[in-house]
């Protein structure tokens, strides 16, 4: 018989949200019902999460289904008020969020704060919503009106990654909830903590009972939380496999669904552009959050191969070397654990060993001790590295590493440069570096991505602009955006109503019923 949690562990125990209440709070529960969650920046234990199962799931549905006839019946703006007791007290709590960040992900505090401030910019667009998502409504025929609304779908879900403990829940949640929706939330188990304390917030700031619910877990609960039929509609950030498996289970069920997956962004470096800001641009474009976002740059092509273009990339080298690892401002941290860890070297050392790769900056040479400890190999670091390649055809040139790694190819041409960036497989984003709006014009109408930068390496739309990759590439699977207006059409179904109503004799215009204009031959009311 397996141990009892409480005779095992003295670390918090992660539990489900269901109907406003951290579950399961009855009898002890055996060891093996949850998963260890590991701090990436010393190795150590610092919580376990509950392992759901189907009848959890079942638990948070009917739960999500009682919440949905009040909550959906309040008006926008009495949904959005409790959003905006959300977003102060989010700012309220930034810093403690922010360190819980810290903790279970590894990002430096500035990024953390970071993490916080440009999830709760996706709340504030919420809170705008009432002036944004009305309908419309126009006189289409003699007697004849259309108009349309936007009606909540229901129950829906959002299966959100690791990277961004809490910016990518605030993507879906307080847009999906504006929009009169009840969510059922799915937390990464290597990252529960964030969102678990944020619920506390949610219902100080008044959320009622059921309409957010967390269900956490692995694999299991996610497959029972995609087929059940009460669920409307799905997201999910992460690895490319797992958004093309996601996508394709929710299609064959008929069920609205995104899915965003990975990416391989690239810069382009034109001999004009500015070497100071260019060069740092790159380097926290690339080793900022230790490398793991989907809007990270990973390949860096710079046209030609003069003196100025060995300076730029003289400096890029130089102010990725003098990086620091850690988790203090502008450091950079642990990546999120040891599978990851290898992954990253199993690249770095086959570009090198295999391909005749350059290793400009090696970060496999930096270590990082845990604080108070004498084990330098604690925690799951890696330095900024830079590859310089003498192929295209280099895995570590064409795959996701998901790692604070940069890989360098010199170009002839501008042709060159873009015919190498539209054969990636990934569609996310894609920055020129010039000081010619000409030549940055050129790049951005053949770029094939969806979020272009112009002397920007990290172009994440801000809100009310939508983010989101290319369709038919990797980096997309399903429908529309995740935040924005994209959200918004997402979260809701268009209903539209035609109407006609007849008029009593008196206030008829002519005796023949008619109101003398001409003949809408396209209207079918009352006609055949």
């Amino acid at each position: 018989m397996a141990p009892l949690l409480e005779e095992t562990t003295n670390v918090p125990i992660i539990n489900n949200v269901i109907d406003g209440v951290k579950q399961p709070s009855s009898s002890p529960l055996p060891s093996s019902s949850y998963i260890t969650v590991t701090s990436p920046s010393t190795s150590k234990v610092i919580a376990l999460v509950y392992k759901s199962n189907k009848q959890d799931v079942e638990e948070a549905v009917s739960s999500s289904e009682k919440a949905f006839e009040s909550w959906s019946a309040l008006t926008m703006k009495s949904r959005v008020a409790i959003l905006m007791k959300f977003h102060s007290l989010v700012k309220e709590h930034a810093k403690e969020l922010a360190e819980l960040i810290v903790l279970e992900n590894g990002k430096n505090i500035t990024e953390a704060l970071a993490d916080v401030a440009k999830g709760n910019e996706t709340v504030e667009y919420a809170c705008s919503l009432p002036q944004l998502a009305q309908g419309k409504t126009l006189q289409v025929s003699s007697q004849v009106s259309c108009s349309d609304y936007k009606a909540p779908l229901g129950i829906v879900t959002s299966i959100v990654p690791f990277n961004f403990p809490f910016m990518v829940p605030m993507w879906t949640m307080p847009i999906a909830l504006a929009m009169g929706n009840v969510m059922i939330l799915k937390p990464s188990e290597k990252v529960p903590l964030t969102m678990y304390r944020a619920m506390d917030l949610l219902k100080e700031a008044g959320l009622p009972d059921g309409v957010v619910n967390v269900i956490q877990g692995d694999r299991e609960c996610v497959e029972c939380l995609l087929a059940h039929p009460k669920i409307r509609a799905v997201t999910f950030v992460g690895s490319s496999p797992v958004a093309k498996i996601i996508s394709t289970k929710c299609h064959s069920l008929h069920k609205r669904v995104l899915a965003l997956g990975g990416a391989k962004n690239h810069l382009v470096a034109l001999p004009d552009c500015s070497i100071p800001e260019t060069a740092r641009d790159i380097v926290v474009s690339s080793m900022g959050c230790a490398g793991q976002r989907c809007m990270a740059a990973s390949v860096l092509l710079i046209v030609g191969n003069g003196s100025t273009q060995k300076k730029l990339l003289s400096k890029v080298v130089e102010m990725a070397g003098e990086i620091e690892l850690g988790t203090g401002s502008g450091q950079c941290g642990p990546v999120i654990d040891v599978q990851s860890l290898e992954k990253i070297r199993k690249y770095v050392n086959h570009a090198e060993s295999k391909c005749g790769a350059q290793i400009l900056v090696d970060g496999r040479k930096k270590s990082k001790s845990s604080s108070g400890s004498s084990d330098e190999e604690a925690g799951s670091w890696i330095g900024p590295t830079i590859i310089q390649h003498m192929s295209p055809d280099d895995d570590a040139m064409k795959e996701e590493i998901f790692g604070p790694v940069l890989s360098v190819y010199h170009v002839k041409s501008w042709a060159e440069a873009i015919q190498l960036e539209n054969a990636n497989p990934f569609g996310n984003a894609a920055c020129i570096y010039t000081s010619n709006g000409g030549s940055a014009e050129w790049f951005t109408r053949r770029f094939r991505a969806s979020m272009l930068g112009v002397n920007i390496g990290i172009p994440v739309p801000r809100e009310p602009f939508s983010f989101g990759g290319l369709y038919g590439t990797k980096s997309k699977y399903g429908d529309v955006d995740i935040t924005g207006d994209g959200a918004m059409e997402f979260f809701s179904n268009r209903i539209k109503v035609t109407s006609k109503w007849i008029l009593p004799e008196e206030c008829k215009l002519s005796t023949n019923g008619s109101d003398n204009g001409p003949v809408d031959h396209a209207s079918f009311a009352g006609r055949m």
